[in-house]
């Protein structure tokens, strides 16, 4: 399905070194961010106190957040769970007030009135926030190495290292916006990380997968007029796909209320970072790389003198 087709193959390649520039110089900004202030981790990372208050009639969010910042709440949580009559609270860990927490935010919820129900009171030690980082972690290094392998098969190794170098950059991009910005990277972002990890996969498999069948059936053109012709010739699909895509999760972004916020950020960053990386950074590296038709065509066997294509002596 193609809502346009591009009659003449837009020389992408041409400006290769241009974008690859640009794009090392926003990994290092994004290193650097990393480094100089770190991500600011929810308390699923950090360690603290989750409370669960149930209401006879919708709670009014905005002003339990003011309630509580008023009282010396700082960087708390404060969502809906399941219906807008339950709400979920999460203050982040501090010393010495592990057991004073819960009676706190009861004591400020019990002051604003509409008869709060404390349902559920949990605390999060560090320790937990520490093995669930680990988990994340490992997670996110599986992944990796599962692309590398399955890419490695599928295409060859020269696409493996090209679509994971950038698959990288576009993780560290998205980590370096919540370093920057100093967002809450909490355990949907992760999960939003590591679906963009798959998401950019994709459509580097798509042009991939192009450039192998140009490879096969064309002959006479460069590697670059073949990388070419496989990102025009597909970038119908990429509009089509990235922008439905993109529709759901600015609906998230926009009606998602804070519980979905940071998650559709994440994927908000990750599909554009996504679409540039696939197409202007692995399609250059696979190129430097020394991609050639010989990789994929494979060379035709010299038949004997006096035998038929089939191998029948004459």
């Amino acid at each position: 399905m193609e809502f346009f087709r591009i009659s003449k193959d837009i020389p992408f390649m041409r400006h290769a070194k241009v974008f690859n520039v640009i794009s090392l110089l926003t990994f290092v900004l994004a290193v650097f961010f990393l480094a100089t202030k770190g991500l600011h981790l929810s308390i699923e990372f950090t360690g603290g106190t989750l409370v669960e208050v149930g209401y006879t009639q919708a709670a009014d969010l905005e002003k339990i957040r003011g309630k509580l910042e008023t009282d010396g709440f700082t960087d708390t949580q404060v969502i809906n769970f399941g219906s807008s009559r339950d709400v979920l609270i999460r203050v982040p860990l501090k010393a010495g007030e592990t057991d004073r927490v819960s009676q706190r935010v009861a004591d400020s919820l019990a002051a604003l009135g509409d008869n709060p129900q404390i349902k559920r009171v949990e605390f999060v030690g560090p320790q937990v926030g520490k093995e669930l980082a680990e988990d994340g972690a490992l997670a996110l290094l599986l992944v990796i190495i599962g692309i590398v392998v399955y890419l490695a098969f599928r295409f060859e190794w020269r696409f493996a290292i090209s679509a994971i170098i950038a698959n990288l950059h576009d993780v560290v991009i998205i980590l370096g916006f919540f370093a920057f910005f100093q967002w809450e990277f909490s355990l949907p972002v992760l999960a939003a990380v590591l679906a963009v990890l798959g998401y950019s996969v994709n459509e580097s498999v798509v042009v991939f997968d192009r450039v192998r069948e140009t490879f096969k059936k064309v002959r006479g053109m460069t590697t670059p007029e073949i990388l070419d012709h496989a990102i025009t010739s597909t970038i119908s699909r990429t509009v089509i796909t990235h922008g439905s895509t993109q529709l759901m999760v600015l609906s998230m972004l926009i009606f998602g209320g804070p519980a979905l916020y940071y998650f559709a950020l994440a994927l908000t960053i990750g599909i554009l970072f996504g679409i540039y990386s696939s197409v202007l950074v692995a399609s250059p590296l696979v190129m430097w790389l020394g991609v050639t038709r010989a990789q994929f065509v494979k060379p035709k066997k010299d038949k004997p003198e006096g035998t038929t294509e089939d191998g029948a002596c004459v």
